[in-house]
């Protein structure tokens, strides 16, 4: 993967990730790095608490979640938004152990110098989605199409 992106200030939300550089629709342009940990550590942490509206944590598979906040790269500065311009892609290892699952971001159309890459987290909680949390998780993308958080509805 080329260095055709820099960290830095955001306008959506404190850092983000921008291109330095054409991006082509299609291209994996980070990996999201950070460390493996099983469900159970993270939810025994204060990182994962679903109170801080922040978050470094991606969910790898049923068994394991990358967190960010250790060893982590500039993927972990790229921001929500309810229209995005990239997805994160999990592609799974070929052997038994689920922790080698990786995650990528790929552009889902053509991004130009200066833009800031976004993909939707995803953010699904179990508990209900009250106001007082979709506030917790509010959503400041600026796009036309924002829900106002950044929760997934439940199916």
């Amino acid at each position: 993967m080329s260095r055709k992106i820099a960290a830095r200030k955001s306008p959506i939300h404190g850092n983000g990730v921008f291109a330095v550089a054409p991006i082509r629709k299609g291209e994996r342009v980070i990996e999201y790095k950070g460390r493996r940990r099983s469900h159970e550590q993270v939810d025994a942490d204060v990182g994962g608490d679903v109170e801080s509206g922040h978050t470094f944590l991606f969910t790898l598979n049923d068994d394991w979640v990358i967190d960010a906040t250790y060893q982590g790269n500039d993927a972990r500065w790229i921001n929500h938004s309810c229209d995005p311009n990239c997805e994160a892609v999990i592609e799974e290892h070929d052997g038994e152990d689920r922790r080698k699952d990786q995650v990528f971001v790929e552009a889902v159309r053509a991004i130009a110098p200066g833009e800031e890459l976004t993909y939707n987290y995803g953010i699904t909680l179990a508990e209900r989605h009250t106001p007082r949390l979709k506030k917790i998780w509010a959503c400041l993308c600026g796009s036309p199409k924002c829900t106002g958080t950044m929760l997934q509805p439940k199916r």
